[in-house]
């Protein structure tokens, strides 16, 4: 076959709902220093050409970008062959199949593999060598070792001739660990290219850490935002104040189509302006009625899961409280406490403080309270 007739199209295994990678949802959908597992996955293979998506049927209606969507089967081989199918409608001649919970995959592995196939090799995939001594082990005890010679840690994309692998397939019983073990089943050669250590497969919680700092490292180290923000309430009739998750006893209370809680509004904004994100009122819009006498602790839960989701995570909060009363001072421990549990960080990484303006101003004159927050955000 002529290097002009050669068409790859690649084939991404998205159907299964990897339990054990925790977290209550299929760990493809999970997010992953920013962006979900699935859409760095996606993204590495752009250059290639067209790419299948196989997906779980509860997944077809995702938001996925310009992919080719079939829906899987009950096994992975099952799956394949669906995505098998559809990439012989888009005219390949050849396919890489890979797992969507590999997303660390980097081009160069990606090119080897096309590359073999490119010379002619009916099948070729990436592995590595064996580097570590192999035990059998039994109830948590060493039973015996292994020879590690010859043995290799298989990766994906593996790649194919698409009529030998898909023939490979029909005639293939059960189901396989990868698509190198139905190849072999059928006496296709396999030539083996370079893998790389980072490519590595997301199966339990723990992955997930290893495959973002494995991405972080790539964009170019850590990821630093800052962000403020400033809010005001003026006092009204009542008999406490909620200032940072705290009931203060006061002899107002203070104004707002929330609980007016001035000191979390102000925190809040600060994540969302770190996040280029707006404020409060662009994700519960104060026109919404829904949202009338909520308790702040909502808004600022949902910053800090879109900060999480984002891939960042909050290394300190400074907040300013600005008034002339009540005394802030006594309840600053109880007030850092609150937003501590709240927002999923230590103590000593949230800083409550209140200040006067000198009985100048609408605080000075005891009309309201002001809040001043700054929040650092880390690439996580």
């Amino acid at each position: 076959m002529m290097q002009d007739d050669i068409r790859f199209v690649t084939i991404l295994v998205a159907a299964g709902r990897g339990a054990r990678a925790g977290g209550g949802q299929p760990k493809q959908w999970r997010p992953l220093a920013g962006r979900r597992v699935a859409d760095w996955t996606i993204d590495a293979f752009r250059r290639v050409g067209d790419i299948v998506l196989v997906l779980h049927p509860d997944d077809m209606g995702l938001d996925l970008g310009d992919v080719h969507r079939v829906t899987g089967g009950a096994t992975r081989s099952l799956s394949v062959k669906s995505g098998l199918t559809k990439a012989w409608a888009l005219g390949a001649t050849h396919v890489l199949i890979h797992d969507i919970a590999r997303p660390c995959v980097n081009e160069q592995v990606i090119t080897d593999v096309m590359n073999a196939l490119r010379r002619g090799a009916i099948a070729a995939a990436p592995g590595l060598d064996v580097t570590d001594a192999l035990w059998t082990e039994s109830g948590g005890l060493v039973t015996g070792a292994r020879d590690r010679a010859g043995l290799m840690r298989a990766q994906t994309p593996q790649g194919f001739s698409i009529g030998e692998i898909a023939a490979a397939h029909d005639g293939f019983e059960g189901d396989a660990r990868d698509d190198v073990e139905v190849a072999l089943s059928a006496a296709l050669e396999v030539t083996i290219t370079r893998g790389d250590e980072d490519n590595i497969k997301i199966t339990h919680p723990g992955d997930f850490a290893r495959a973002e700092a494995i991405l972080q490292r790539r964009r170019g180290g850590m990821d630093i935002r800052l962000g403020n923000g400033f809010d005001v309430h003026a006092f009204c009739e009542g008999d406490h104040v909620m200032l940072c998750g705290v009931s203060v006893p006061h002899d107002r209370g203070l104004l707002g189509h929330s609980d007016a809680d001035v000191g979390m509004h102000a925190v809040t904004d600060a994540i969302y302006g770190a996040l280029a994100e707006g404020d409060i009122g662009r994700h519960f819009p104060p026109s919404d009625p829904q949202w009338k006498g909520a308790e702040s602790h909502i808004f600022l839960k949902h910053a800090v899961d879109l900060a999480a989701s984002k891939g960042y995570r909050i290394s300190n909060i400074d907040c300013t409280l600005i008034c002339e009363r009540p005394k802030v001072g006594p309840h600053a421990p109880s007030m850092q406490a609150a937003l501590a549990q709240i927002m999923g960080i230590a103590e000593d990484r949230i800083s409550v403080k209140a200040t006067t303006s000198e009985q100048l101003g609408f605080t000075g004159r005891g009309e309201g309270i002001a809040a001043l927050a700054s929040a650092t955000l880390v690439s996580a």
